[in-house]
């Protein structure tokens, strides 16, 4: 009973195999099937086959023929053009994630709203679309309450990073730690609220068919599209 149980066993697993393989093999008969390379095989030889059987009296239009050749002929190119953009997609990809390995080490400014405070320093940013008469960065704690002010003045559109001492507004050293902020511009009398870059080191970089992705520590994960300055 025993090797009666084994045999079935090995035999269904024997079936199992036999039948992904097949399936395999199927699938890449399909896809054969469906290339560019196979669809002008079998339009050559129906063409051929329509020439010999085309009755004498009644032989086949040239203009018909000349068409269908060109258009045979525009799916071919439009599968060598979409093969030869993939490939040409795939080194830049490579070549891009190759490039961001020399920001490993380096600060960068990426969309946050945090600051780290070490050893009474931090440094933060604000992206302006516009020009500002002022800019203010509000520096709160953990609970909210507001640690520091900081008044930037008229700034010119584009990164504007800012470094905090790590002084509150009545003078005392802050203890180290994460803190938030947020920034408001001003411009001709009108208030806006400008995108926060928060600053890290890039500790790590990971390839990927999207492109490279980047380790900035305590901050996560950023795309190389995400980083605004390097530092």
């Amino acid at each position: 009973m025993i090797n009666s149980t084994n045999n079935s066993g090995s035999s269904d697993a024997l079936i199992a195999s036999l039948n992904a393989a097949n399936s395999s093999l199927a699938n890449k008969t399909a896809a054969n099937a469906n290339s560019a390379s196979a669809i002008q095989d079998r339009f050559l030889t129906m063409l051929t086959a329509q020439l010999k059987n085309q009755d004498p009296l009644n032989p086949m239009d040239n203009g018909q023929i000349t068409s269908q050749m060109a258009q045979l002929s525009t799916v071919s190119g439009i599968d060598k053009l979409n093969a030869t953009l993939k490939a040409l997609s795939d080194s830049m990809t490579m070549a891009q994630s190759m490039s961001s390995t020399s920001m490993i080490g380096h600060g960068v400014m990426v969309p946050g709203s945090s600051l780290n405070l070490s050893n009474g320093q931090a440094i933060g940013g604000a992206e302006l679309t516009t020009p500002a008469d002022s800019l203010r960065v509000t520096i709160t704690d953990a609970a909210g309450n507001t640690v520091r002010t900081l008044q930037l003045g008229a700034q010119s559109a584009g990164i504007v990073p800012f470094a905090w001492d790590g002084k509150t507004d009545a003078g005392a050293a802050a203890a180290d730690g994460v803190y938030k902020f947020k920034v408001q511009a001003v411009l001709s009398g009108n208030a806006t609220t400008p995108a926060t870059l928060s600053f890290g080191t890039v500790n790590a970089m990971t390839p990927g068919v999207q492109g490279a992705t980047l380790d900035v520590g305590q901050l996560g994960s950023f795309a190389l599209s995400d980083v605004k300055q390097v530092m």
